[in-house]
């Protein structure tokens, strides 16, 4: 089950980032809210995940799904640029994320 909330954590990291670009440095109130509330749930879920998961896996992971998330979601909603380079980059971080999972118990 921690599995389950950790990855629930990451859909909610990626989701408060984006957030974070919509609601124009909070100034844009429903945004806003939302992403607060994203924040919260992502910080609970990671909690969760953290009573039975190593700190470190756990943390990595979060923030590898955030990342991984984060960057499609800018490619698909905010056009930003697609490379080479930057699918390797990504590539590697998802090695990451499931040399991590793999590993742990």
């Amino acid at each position: 089950m921690e599995w389950i909330h950790l990855l629930i954590a990451g859909i909610f990291e990626i989701s408060w980032a984006v957030g974070l670009k919509y609601s124009h440095g909070f100034t844009l109130v429903i945004p806003a809210i939302i992403t607060i509330v994203c924040m919260i749930a992502s910080f609970y879920f990671l909690a969760l995940a953290l009573k039975s998961l190593p700190l470190g896996t756990a943390y990595a992971i979060w923030t590898g799904i955030g990342t991984l998330g984060t960057v499609v979601l800018g490619i698909i909603l905010f056009k930003e640029p697609v490379t080479a380079i930057r699918i390797f980059c990504i590539a590697l971080i998802f090695c990451g994320i499931t040399g991590l999972k793999l590993i742990t118990k």
